[in-house]
């Protein structure tokens, strides 16, 4: 039978810390208290590959919000990213013959820098330039805010060392409604920044895409590729089916709707029949792995996260927060209130 290995929400270089205190520093904070509370000190940080995990990340950026107290810290630290920060993936991308191959680096090996249970980037190209999309963190709130306002911001400035001068992204777009400190986007893109919009993407013409590294080396730019493929690939030769049907569940419970085995099946490239076969003879199936999955999902946001029911219910792919609490009991034998409570009551 198939071991059951619990679900994550992903973890993330410790790379992207550095980038933060920078932030905190550029706002006249000193960073290095908070970072020591959350067990981020000089020498962790210095670690070879290190990795944040996504819950810990979600407190560390909200303490850090709060100390600066700007909603907009965000878009200071993609100001403050740098691709050194991104290890072998950054370095890769550095050293990319144009603007376009490094975008397409940053997606590509994106699994070696970050993780996220929700999905991960993607770029779309067309005859009048490309989109570099972030996927969605629906519902908002002011820590997810943060995030897309980090990673949009960070792919211009990211890009910016590439072309060696500050690109402009011809049209910006982001999924949730207007905030307060709309006037921190000025400067990043030509046209104003689209709210409420259907992605988080950042659009580049076709001549931003062409534009030459000046420090591109042939030799070195292919020896890195290599390393960066090399990486990507003893990441993912050991995933089970399983794992492989479980990574694929995020972004499509955060569509707020249940996934079927037909959409699994079509993006594993399978016939139905020979998934469920090949599930039922590892001893599960598809119905098995996604309450798994949701069960995981479910025990993580509720201890890790501050997200409401109803938020938790919506990510899932719950048709209401009713239903995610009758699924909830009946996986644990408690509510997901009590269940919170009672984690509240053991950290006191």
């Amino acid at each position: 039978m198939n071991r059951r290995t619990p679900v994550r929400l992903g973890d993330l270089s410790t790379g992207f810390v550095h980038s933060l205190a920078a932030a905190l520093r550029e706002a006249g904070h000193d960073p290095l208290p908070l970072l020591a509370h959350y067990g981020l000190d000089p020498q962790r940080l210095a670690e070879p590959g290190g990795r944040l995990s996504i819950p810990r990340y979600m407190r560390l950026g909200h303490a850090a919000m709060q100390l600066a107290g700007d909603p907009a810290l965000g878009l200071s630290m993609g100001r403050c990213c740098r691709l050194a920060q991104l290890g072998l993936a950054g370095v890769t991308a550095a050293q990319a013959p144009t603007v376009r191959d490094a975008a397409r680096m940053l997606i590509r090996f994106e699994a070696l820098y970050a993780s996220n249970y929700r999905g991960q980037g993607s770029f779309h190209e067309d005859a009048g330039g490309a989109w570099l999309r972030l996927y969605s963190l629906s519902p908002y709130n002011g820590f997810n805010r943060f995030v897309v306002d980090s990673v949009l911001g960070g792919w211009l400035q990211q890009l910016s060392q590439v072309a060696g001068q500050t690109l402009v992204a011809e049209r910006i777009e982001i999924e949730f409604d207007a905030p307060d400190y709309t006037s921190a986007y000025a400067g990043l893109s030509r046209s104003t920044v689209q709210f409420g919009a259907g992605a988080n993407q950042l659009r580049l013409d076709k001549g931003t895409l062409a534009l030459a590294n000046p420090a591109y080396c042939p030799g070195t730019w292919q020896a890195l590729q290599a390393l960066c493929e090399q990486q990507l690939e003893q990441m993912t030769r050991t995933y089970s089916l399983g794992q492989r049907i479980t990574r694929l569940l995020g972004p499509l419970l955060g569509s707020g709707r249940e996934p079927s085995l037909e959409e699994v099946a079509l993006r594993l490239k399978l016939p139905v029949w020979t998934l469920r076969r090949k599930l039922a003879e590892q001893g599960t199936s598809f119905r098995t792995v996604l309450n798994d999955a949701r069960q995981d999902l479910a025990t993580t946001y509720i201890r890790d996260t501050d997200l409401t029911f109803g938020e938790i219910a919506f990510v899932l792919g719950f048709a209401s927060a009713e239903a995610f609490a009758r699924a909830f009991k009946r996986w644990t034998g408690e509510t997901p209130g009590a269940f919170r409570r009672g984690l509240s009551a053991r950290d006191d």
